[in-house]
């Protein structure tokens, strides 16, 4: 895999960092495209009300209805330009329709598609060789493909119950994880809200408290199975938990016996500039999940094992997958991981990354920014967040709002220092009209 793609994005005002698809350029909304044969052309307002009658209510309302993407821009089906400055949650590592990607995936699935995982494919195995090798994994260690992070944590939570017994039940997750919301992960996820109208869920989780290392010493001991941590926690406002906390993480639940698992479904594959968050620890956890950023919008999620006496823990017919690990997915998350090595991807997250939260230092209603790479979090001086995603849209911006003060950023890795001063710039403006509406709604 040696191509490379175009030079600049749409919106850029200097030459940037490194390539990215001159198709950015192209405006279109409501075009005649091959995916209007399938779905035909509708204005927004007809799209949702379709929404509305056609698909269960889990996630709400949607904000827009988005017809397309380029580079670190989508529209939507009324021709709105926005700049994407959550990528999916996290996902779209490199992007919408990166050249290189999207023409791998092409190849792939005009090749082979599925085999299911009676048998293999070359893209599995080099995906899961590419994995070992840039976390660094030592002798022994494998990886499980999944579909997702919560699938990926599934499988973890699997792992954990292997390396159980009568006495070593607990697992050991922090107050404000999220690790998905399928049972097992559900279990693992500390968010009330969430949990509660699911509960008996699989029992033996225990929460501690954030960052508290002297908690996490007390909760580990002989009874405990693993310990489950998100290196910076995202949908609790972007907490990272520090260097100093890994490694206590690690010396306790190596004392005990016990797993240690990181969640890096959305820390890995380059977010904070490195391919994992937890590097700079210099530690060896037992297990690693990954997904988000790995398929670069293509779902695929993955459990890395480390070492074999780990490895070995779950054998054949104790897990399983129809479409993990299947040829389009691995060749996906391959395309990805070569993109980012080759096209100065993670040289371009520290430095804009550093620019963008230096910027929102210097915001006044801004009161604290928190995160590394472009994982941010931002916390504003008023219970303003949700009219600010509001704002943020009517301005041209996607933003997250994971509480009442805290904005969270998880931009494509690709974005550019332009791009990022565009939002600095409009930053004031849409804090302004966010409090405006809040007050408003007040009266």
């Amino acid at each position: 895999m040696n191509e490379t793609v175009g030079s600049r994005s749409t919106g850029d005002r200097g030459p940037a960092r490194f390539a990215v698809p001159d198709h950015t350029r192209a405006p279109i909304a409501g075009s005649s495209t091959k995916a209007s044969v399938m779905t035909g052309v509708s204005s927004g307002a007809d799209w949702l009300a379709r929404y509305s009658s056609s698909l269960m209510g889990v996630f709400g309302t949607p904000q827009r209805v988005l017809v397309r993407g380029a580079g670190a821009l989508v529209w939507d089906a009324d021709g709105k330009e926005y700049l994407d400055l959550l990528g999916g949650i996290a996902v779209n590592a490199l992007g919408h329709a990166h050249p290189f990607v999207t023409s791998v995936i092409a190849s792939q699935l005009a090749t082979l598609g599925h085999v299911s995982n009676f048998f293999t494919s070359p893209t599995q195995i080099a995906l899961a060789e590419k994995l070992l090798a840039l976390t660094n994994a030592p002798a022994g260690s494998k990886v499980f493909f999944a579909n997702s992070g919560t699938e990926a944590n599934e499988a973890a939570f699997k792992l954990a119950r292997r390396n159980s017994s009568d006495k070593r039940t607990k697992i050991i997750a922090l107050e404000g994880a999220f690790h998905g919301r399928t049972m097992g992960a559900l279990a693992l996820t500390a968010k009330e809200a969430y949990r509660a109208p699911f509960e008996p869920l699989p029992g033996g989780v225990v929460h501690i408290p954030f960052g508290d290392i002297e908690a996490l010493r007390a909760a580990v001991d002989e009874s405990t199975a693993a310990v489950f941590l998100e290196p910076i926690q995202g949908e609790a406002g972007v907490r990272p938990l520090g260097v100093e906390y890994l490694r206590a993480a690690r010396e306790a639940t190596t004392a005990a016996g016990a797993l240690l698992v990181l969640d890096e479904v959305q820390t890995g594959i380059g977010r904070t500039g490195k391919w994992l968050a937890s590097e700079d620890a210099g530690i060896v956890p037992d297990a690693v999940t990954l997904a988000k950023g790995l398929g670069g919008g293509f779902p695929v999620g993955a459990l890395i094992t480390f070492g074999e006496p780990t490895s070995s823990l779950l054998t054949a017919g104790q897990h399983g997958t129809t479409f993990g690990g299947n040829p389009v997915a691995t060749a996906a998350a391959l395309a990805t991981l070569h993109a980012i090595e080759n096209q100065g991807v993670l040289e371009n997250v520290l430095s804009v990354g550093a620019h963008l939260r230096a910027g929102l230092s210097d915001v006044d209603a801004v009161t604290e920014v928190r995160g590394e790479g472009l994982l941010i979090g931002f916390d504003l001086d008023a219970d303003i967040a949700p009219a600010m995603v509001t704002a943020a849209l009517d301005a041209g911006f996607i933003i997250n709002s994971p509480g009442p003060r805290t904005i969270r950023l998880a931009p494509p890795l690709i974005l550019t220092t332009e791009q990022a001063d565009r939002f600095l710039d409009a930053l004031p403006g849409i804090i302004k009209a966010a409090a405006a509406q809040k007050a408003k709604d007040a009266q």
